[in-house]
Order: C-alpha cells, then sequence, then structure tokens
C-alpha cells in the first residue's frame, strides 16, 4: 500500500508539475502578444494615418522610435523598478499602460495623442520586457531556452497579427484609429491572466544594481550587439508596408507582408531557441551566425529583386529576425548561473541595445526623406548584419566565468 502510494503521489507531483509549466507558458504567451501590436498596427496604415494627421515619414518613424526609447530607458532603471514595485505590480502596470494607450488612440485620434500614446505604450511595454527575463530564469531552471523561445515566439505573433487585423478592421470600420487602438482588448485579458495566476502584492529588491553593469566591457558588447542584430526589426515592421506601396502595391498586401514575415519569426522563435536547448554547453555562436545570414539574404533580396521573389525575402528576414531576439536574451542569461545577476546583465543589454533599436526607424526614415526610397534603409542593414556576424566569434562560453560579471 504505501508502495502504490508513493507512486500515486509520484504521478500527482508530475502532473502538477506538467500543469505548472504549461500555465507558466500560457501566461508567457498572453503577455507576450501584449508587446508589439501598438507598434506593428501603424505601419500597414500609415498612409491613412499620414493623410489625416499630417505627419511626415520622420514623425510617423517616430511612432516606432518612441517605443523603443522607452524600452532603453525603463530597462537602464530596472533594478530600482523591481525594488520599487516588485513583479506583481510592475507587470499589472505595465499591462494598464499599454491599455491605456491603445484605448485613447480610439477615443482621441490625432498626431499628438499618437506620439503621446506611443510613450505610454512603449513605458509599459518597457516595464514588462525588463521585469520578464530574470523571471523566466528563475521560474524554468533547465528549461529557460524553451521558455524564451515561447515568449519570444508570442512576442512576434503580437506583432504580425497587429500587422494582418489593423488594416481589416481599418476598413470595415472606416476608422484607421479603431484598427490600432483595439489592441487594447488582449491588454485586459492578459491583466486578468495575470492578477489571477501569479501577481503579488510585493516584490523583493534586486540584489544586483543595474548601474554597476556599466562597468563590464562585455555588457556593452552584449548590448550593441543585441541593439544591432535587432535594429532590422523595428525599421521593418515600420518601412515595409510603404516600401512595397511606393513599389505600386496595395495596403492590405503590403500589411500581410508583415504577417507573412511574423510566420517566420514565430518558427525561427521557437525552433532555434529549442536547438539552444538540446545543445551541450552554451555556445550559442553557430545559431547566431545562422540567424544573421538569414537576415542580410533577406536585406539583399530587397534590393536586388524585390517584387518577383518579395516572399522569399520577408521570410528569409523573418526567420533572422525570430531567431535573434531569443538567442540574443539567452546569451545574456547564459553568461551567469544566478538568475538576479543574469537578469539584470539581461536588462541592461536590453536597455541601451533597445535605444539602439530606437533610432533605426529614425534614422531610416531620414535616409527615406534624403534618397527618395527605401533601398539605402536595406542597405544599412545588411551592413549591421555583417559586422554582427564577425562579432559573433567573441561569444565562448569558456570566457564567462572570467569576466567577473558575478561581483557587479
Amino acid at each position: 500500500m504505501t508502495y502504490r502510494n508513493g507512486i500515486d503521489s509520484a504521478k500527482q507531483d508530475g502532473a502538477s508539475s506538467s500543469f505548472g509549466l504549461l500555465g507558466g507558458l500560457a501566461l508567457l504567451v498572453m503577455l507576450g502578444l501584449n508587446l508589439r501590436p501598438l507598434i506593428a498596427s501603424i505601419s500597414p496604415l500609415q498612409e491613412a494615418i499620414r493623410a489625416d494627421a499630417g505627419m511626415s515619414f520622420q514623425a510617423i518613424g517616430l511612432l516606432t522610435t518612441l517605443p523603443f526609447l522607452c524600452m532603453g530607458l525603463v530597462a537602464l532603471m530596472s533594478a530600482r523598478l523591481a525594488a520599487r514595485l516588485g513583479e506583481g505590480r510592475g507587470v499589472s502596470l505595465g499591462l494598464m499602460l499599454i491599455l491605456f494607450g491603445c484605448l485613447i488612440r480610439i477615443i482621441n485620434p490625432g498626431a499628438a495623442t499618437l506620439l503621446a500614446t506611443a510613450l505610454i505604450g512603449g513605458v509599459g511595454i518597457a516595464i514588462i520586457q525588463t521585469l520578464l527575463p530574470g523571471r523566466i530564469k528563475r521560474d524554468f531552471p533547465g528549461r529557460v531556452p524553451l521558455a524564451m523561445g515561447v515568449y519570444s515566439a508570442a512576442l512576434m505573433s503580437g506583432g504580425g497579427l497587429a500587422a494582418w487585423l489593423s488594416p481589416r478592421i481599418a476598413a470595415q470600420t472606416d476608422s484607421w484609429s479603431l484598427g490600432v487602438g483595439l489592441w487594447f482588448i488582449p491588454a485586459v485579458i492578459a491583466l486578468a491572466g495575470w492578477l489571477w495566476k501569479v501577481a503579488q502584492p510585493r516584490g523583493s529588491r534586486s540584489p544586483v544594481p543595474a548601474n554597476r553593469l556599466w562597468r563590464f566591457p562585455r555588457a556593452w558588447v552584449l548590448a550593441l550587439y543585441f541593439g544591432i542584430i535587432n535594429a532590422g526589426y523595428s525599421s521593418v515592421i515600420a518601412w515595409l508596408p510603404a516600401y512595397y506601396q511606393q513599389l505600386g502595391w496595395n495596403t492590405s498586401n503590403s500589411g500581410l507582408l508583415l504577417a507573412w514575415m511574423t510566420i517566420f519569426q514565430v518558427v525561427a522563435a521557437l525552433t532555434m531557441p529549442t536547438l539552444a536547448q538540446r545543445q551541450r554547453g552554451m555556445d550559442r555562436r553557430v545559431l547566431l551566425g545562422i540567424s544573421l545570414l538569414a537576415q542580410l539574404i533577406g536585406y539583399l533580396g530587397l534590393i536586388l529583386l524585390p517584387e518577383s521573389s518579395a516572399l522569399l525575402w520577408v521570410a528569409f528576414a523573418g526567420f533572422g529576425l525570430g531567431a535573434c531576439f531569443g538567442l540574443g536574451l539567452i546569451l545574456a542569461l547564459d553568461h551567469h548561473p544566478k538568475p538576479h545577476v543574469a537578469g539584470q546583465l539581461a536588462a541592461f543589454m536590453q536597455g541601451v541595445g533597445f535605444m539602439i533599436n530606437a533610432m533605426s526607424p529614425w534614422v531610416s526614415g531620414a535616409l527615406r526623406e534624403a534618397t527618395g526610397s527605401f533601398i539605402a534603409v536595406w542597405i544599412m542593414l545588411a551592413t549591421g548584419a555583417v559586422a554582427m556576424m564577425a562579432l559573433t566569434l567573441v561569444f565562448r562560453p569558456s570566457q564567462y566565468e572570467r569576466l567577473g560579471l558575478g561581483q557587479a
């Protein structure tokens, strides 16, 4: 009887563990889906927005730049944020800011409102993105690449859904503001799920002040690397539909390109971290090199044969971008076994990296204004991919323990 009870108990523990894993992953999906629609919904509707709100290409670019700038600034304050709010209240606040940012776009559409909500929603996105990596490393021991892949895939899916559905919502309702604003609904659902499942009133103080990481060259290398390998995302979602509209495509079809790209982002976000999970050791250089090569092929295709094989080039770029986000976060978390140190390193990396991301659509918009074409944008991104392929070689796991990050 005792033996049988032991077996039953073990089965129950295993079921409970599986349920806990699935529940945790489901929550990551709900959160991730809310982190890009506020940004990605703008791009396929930018012609209608420009005509109605009187915004230039550079001003439209700010609607992508500002959220990424917020992501960077908030991430650099991650230690204070965690100490003051804790993860429970912090993520709840982030979701409420995203909810409010989307809702106000429906109530009061206009250029000033769009810019203000880009800031408000950007802060909300930034808070969530800053707090989640450390929690993932702590809550999914031994399964960090898997959890990071699910989170990254959900994040990319949210952007793709917004790019696909927003122009259709706008067409059905004859209102671009509804197209960019109805994304408050997923935020409501995620907020309810977060409060029901894991939110706690207080969080523990972070034992590693983020500003101490400024002293370590590797933290800066990671930040530069993360910023450039992901800079293509902010520029592509800002300008890919406009590029193909310039080539004669209509609004719906050009917006579909972002949804098509998202399919390959999601595939990469799931498969590449899964391959990383199965690796012996923590050498991510081959996977990162493959991901950057895919980006490069995509950008070169957009330059040389944009119309004859558009779906192919967008698929390559999407695969490379989807893989680089998750693998970049895994790379930072690999650098230290302690979740609080690894989380602070990931936050610092995102802080500086997202500032680089923030500049990408703004610089891209300036290049478009100066040259009258988006070709210069793809050349800039292709050059960055080549440079980062070379930088990938420095990330040798054998060096991690000698970097001194444990004393940050």
